[in-house]
């Protein structure tokens, strides 16, 4: 809580810019629940003017990095998991400050991936379109603030499903769909991510097996909320 008080006060106010650097995002597994990382865009959420990054893979992390310390009137916050850096997941093409990861012809649903997770978005896509649903995948790359990029595409949508290794209360697919709200985008949302629990301890896939965070269980309820 003293923490969060000194982003909130010393620096959020002051409008300085500091970077933080949070290793262990998301869930980390044989580390305990004391040690999962998903507690954190929920509460840094609530600080005016703070950006966000989590880096799909090490060049979108280094890129962020050398962008976030150049950034010298508000804090700036990255995080990664403890786990190695995925595969580089190069984008397809970008619109505005989105990366597209995957794109179908005339699609009707966007499916929006945070950090690591975005190459499990692109499995989900891949499985959609080869059920015969047309679909856009894509990285934010900076998740917060929510751009108007990002806003611009999920109204040209149908549904946006968003996925985060983070928590639901408050996370990131909350804010995306707060600010859609406000602008009276009325494109529904769909987020999948961790449950405002403490977690038990297993290893991460064990633990996101069982929280139905896999490409064929999202599939399937995706399938079904568009049914």
């Amino acid at each position: 809580n003293r923490a969060f008080d000194q982003v909130l006060m010393d620096v959020g106010l002051h409008h300085a810019g500091v970077t933080f650097v949070l290793d262990r995002a998301g869930v980390t597994g044989p580390d305990g629940p004391s040690h999962d990382g998903m507690w954190d865009t929920s509460i840094l959420g609530l600080v005016p003017g703070l950006r966000l990054a989590a880096p799909r893979d090490e060049q979108r992390l280094g890129e962020a990095l050398r962008l976030a310390v150049t950034v010298d009137d508000a804090p700036t916050v990255l995080r990664y998991s403890k786990e190695a850096l995925p595969e580089p997941l190069p984008a397809v093409r970008s619109e505005g400050v989105v990366d597209v990861l995957h794109a179908s012809s005339s699609p009707m649903l966007l499916v929006v991936g945070y950090g690591q997770f975005c190459g499990l978005a692109v499995d989900v896509g891949q499985r959609l379109e080869a059920a015969g649903i047309p679909v856009t995948v894509v990285d934010p790359v900076w998740a917060l603030p929510v751009s108007p990029d990002l806003l611009r595409l999920a109204a040209s949508h149908d549904l946006v499903v968003t996925i985060e290794d983070g928590g639901l209360v408050g996370g990131l697919g909350a804010r995306l769909a707060h600010e859609l709200q406000t602008l009276d985008i009325t494109t529904p949302v769909r987020s999948f991510g961790l449950p405002q629990d403490f977690l038990p301890q297993g290893s991460r896939s064990t633990l996101l097996e069982g929280l139905g965070l896999t490409a064929p269980v999202i599939t399937r309820e995706v399938k079904e909320t568009l049914a």
